[in-house]
């Protein structure tokens, strides 16, 4: 699930499905359109299982926006901090 201000969709993960056997998941990447227009991103990794590729650290970082990646459990309190500037990726079927 995709929370981008306020809004909540599905996650598109046609794209990066490619990546899914050098994972063993699909990974969270930067093919899916991710909602940049935050101050913080929350990844929320399911049980552990979602990773997230380095490319997708990287331009985080160069945004200049908060990256958490946590198990979703952890997660959604901490989008719900200061929901009002970020956005989040959520894994929620493992």
């Amino acid at each position: 699930m995709v929370i981008d201000c306020g809004q909540v969709w599905k996650r598109k993960k046609k794209a990066p499905k490619k990546f899914r056997e050098a994972f063993g998941h699909t990974p969270l990447s930067l093919q899916e359109g991710i909602a940049w227009k935050c101050r913080r991103l929350v990844v929320g990794t399911g049980t552990g299982a979602l990773p997230v590729m380095k490319e997708v650290q990287a331009e985080a970082k160069r945004c200049k926006i908060e990256l958490s990646v946590l198990p979703t459990a952890e997660a959604i309190p901490e989008f719900k901090r200061q929901f009002d500037s970020t956005n989040a990726f959520l894994h929620v079927t493992c």
